[in-house]
Parts: structure tokens; sequence; C-alpha cells
């Protein structure tokens, strides 16, 4: 397995462009099967995620073809409504192609999703909307068993946001029989990214970036070309890389409306932001980081994924801060790995208290999942000295070659491929 080795205390600056956003990608891609032709997504992201999706789908029977960004997908030929457990072990965003296959084919049979070691999230929001559609569902031998003669519209009311829930159910209603209206429905800009395709699809639509969703059903959609979002959470780690070093950087390609919260932050820890030219300028030189408490909430609040990385930050504050996580109660399982390198963190609950100290210092970490990874990237790159950051496949799942990126921007970084570290 790889690792990173980091050899921290150099200050970041200089200019990055964000990669197309993973979970918008992971969206978009199984919409291609609600229709029959090829469909051209710009802007997609080379990461493990992707071409994971990339083999389900192939799976099924559709033929892609992925060059410098640009997915095609030709769904012509789909033979198979079963998503088996080998390729649905290695990430949630699997169970994505249930609405669709069951929407257009009325029948799906999709391994129960796997990913991130951390924390039950359960898909019973999903489950519950296809019932309510007229869906015949079982749960056998770790398997979603899903029928219909058709799908109908219907109302539904989420208990609680969930963008995966929200993402399946609308690929779901755009080929129902009727009427469907999402009551909470997510917000999040990848959910409008794949609204957005749907309705060049040919979608009937209503309510994009709003809590309530109402899409007309339609005999049939046609294939579309959409380009991917920027990825919001990659934007924000990158800042953060800057920050935690005290340094600079532009993004150039990212709106900050997608990343306010995260921006809110890093001026009340004392950054300078400025907004120029469509880019996003942050200033850290400096700056002695000032505590500033998180809780995490969904869009447009604070991400859930800039959990990780906002802790690492905090880890050299001065003074004593908290992070809340709102969203997952036991994602902290960074925290000891931060502490290997000297923070001061504990953890109840779903809280993180987090004392400042004036230094971190490199050691030997072990990534658990996709952004508790980075954030022990960070954390090494604000370090003294050398860390090693291992199992780095995690970071590839959602981060495009993030390495590089942190290269070109000065920091000092090597990825090791070989054997178990």
């Amino acid at each position: 397995m790889d690792k990173f080795v980091i050899n921290g205390g150099k200050r970041l600056s200089g200019k990055a462009e964000i990669s197309g956003a993973k979970n918008a990608s992971l969206a978009i891609m199984p919409a291609c099967i609600l229709t029959s032709g090829t469909s051209i997504l710009y802007n997609t992201p080379e990461l493990n995620d992707v071409y994971t999706m990339i083999k389900l789908m192939n799976f099924l029977g559709a033929e892609t073809s992925f060059k410098n960004h640009v997915l095609s997908v030709n769904t012509e030929k789909i033979v198979s409504q079963e998503a088996p457990y080998e390729y649905v072990k290695k990430m949630r965003a699997s169970v994505y192609v249930l609405g669709p296959l069951l929407s257009k084919f009325g029948s799906a049979k999709v391994s129960l999703p796997g990913g991130c070691a951390w924390g039950p999230r359960p898909i019973n929001l999903h489950i519950e909307g296809l019932k309510k559609m007229g869906a015949e569902i079982d749960l056998a031998e770790g398997y979603i068993i899903a029928k219909t003669k058709k799908l109908t519209g219907a109302k539904i009311n989420f208990d609680v946001s969930s963008v995966g829930a929200t993402a399946n159910i609308l690929m779901a209603a755009v080929l129902a029989k009727g009427t469907t209206i999402i009551n909470n429905a997510a917000m999040e800009p990848e959910i409008a990214n794949l609204a957005a395709f749907l309705i060049k699809m040919g979608a009937k639509i209503n309510g994009l970036n709003c809590s309530t969703l109402e899409i007309e059903g339609i005999d049939e959609l046609r294939p579309a070309e959409i380009e991917t979002i920027p990825d919001r959470i990659e934007a924000g780690t990158l800042l953060i890389a800057a920050a935690i070093t005290k340094g600079e950087i532009t993004l150039k390609n990212i709106s900050p409306i997608f990343i306010q919260s995260t921006l809110t932050k890093l001026e009340d820890s004392g950054c300078k932001i400025e907004i120029v030219n469509g880019g996003i300028c942050l200033n850290g030189v400096n700056n002695s980081i000032q505590p500033s408490n998180a809780t995490t909430a969904i869009y447009p609040g604070f991400p859930t994924d800039m959990q990780a990385q906002w802790t690492a930050y905090m880890a050299l504050a001065n003074g004593t801060s908290t992070v809340t996580d709102t969203i997952y109660s036991d994602r902290f399982k960074h925290v000891p790995e931060l502490v290997r390198l000297g923070a001061n963190i504990t953890v109840t609950d779903n809280v993180a208290v987090i004392k400042g100290v004036k230094k971190l210092l490199g050691a030997k970490v072990m990534s658990t999942d996709l952004r508790a990874s980075a954030s022990l990237v960070l954390a090494g790159l604000a370090a003294q000295g050398r860390t090693e950051v291992l199992r780095v496949y995690h970071l590839d799942r959602g981060y495009q070659k993030i390495e590089e990126k942190l290269k070109t921007l000065g920091a000092d970084i090597e990825r090791v491929e070989g054997k178990e570290y």
C-alpha cells in the first residue's frame, strides 16, 4: 500500500485549480441509466471511486470511455439490474444505481453498501421513499431486492435531509407516473448538478436549490451532456493547507457560494479572504491562528466532510476550540492519529475539545477514512520533521493526485509505493 512522506514546515504558496466534484460525479453517472444512448460527462475527476463506479456501470452493460476528464457513457445495452457486493463494498455511492434501475427497468438487486470504515449510515430513507412510490422491497442475503410494475408519484417527507436519499428518489421520480414531491430535500450543490443533468435529459423538475423538489414524471429521457461542478471539499482542504502552513493560495475555478461556511470560519481564524476575478485568495501569512468553534450542519452549514481538516487546523490555534459533528457522531477516528503528532484533543460523544499547541512533531500515522486521511496530511504539512501517512488509498478515493497539487504549492511531499508499512 502507498504512503505519503512529508517533510513539514514548508509555507505553501501559489495557485491551484479544483478538480471535478466526487460526490456530483458519483450521482450523475448512474443517472445515465435512465436513458438509452451516449451521455458525455465533462470535468469528471480521476478518482478511485469514479473508476469503481465505471466498473459497476460496465458490469450492468454500459460501455464507457474515459480520457482527459471526459467520460462517455453508452447505456444502449444495459443487460443486468444487479449491483453485486464485489463492487458495492468499495463505496456507499454504489447504491445510487437503485433508483435508476428500478425506475427504468422495474427491478433492481443492489448489495447493501460499504465504503468508509466509520459510522452507521442507514439507507432506510432510500427504501421508504421508493416504497411510497409503489416499489416492493425486500432485504435478503445482504441485498436490496426491489420490484415494481411502474413507479408512481408520491409525497415524500424526509425526517432528516439526506444527499443520497434525495439523489436516489429524484432519479427514480423522473420516469415515474405522476408527480413526486420531496420535502426536506438536500440542497447541496451536487444535488443541483444532478438535477441540471436530468433536466438536460428532458426531466421536469422544479425547486432547484430549494428544500422542496417537485418532479413531474415523463415516459422517456434522452442522452445529454453536463459539466461536473468543482469539488468544494477539495477546495476547502487546499485552503486549510495554506492556512495551517501560514501561506497563501488562490483557487481559480470554485464559486465562493459553494464554500461560504468554510470561508467564514477561515476568516474567523484570522485569515484574509479576497474574491477576485472568479477566484478565491487566502492569505494566512503571519497569522496567529485564532480558535474558532465549528459545528457541522447540512448545506449551507459547515460540512461534516470538512470536520477532520478543521480539527487538524485548530490543533495549532492560539487557544481552545471545540468541533461538534451533528451529522455523524462517531467521525473522530483521526483524533488519536493527530495526538500522535502532538495535538491535544479529547473527544466526548460527538464533541472534540482542542487545546491548541505551539507545534506538531512528525510521526508515523495511519489513515482510517477519506477525510481523516486529509486531516493527517494537513497536520503533516505543518509539523516539524518527517511525517509518514500510511494507507493513502483512502485519499485516492476522493482527491485527484493531491500530492501533486500540494507540490506545486511548495510542499515537500512524496508518494512511496510498495508493501504494507
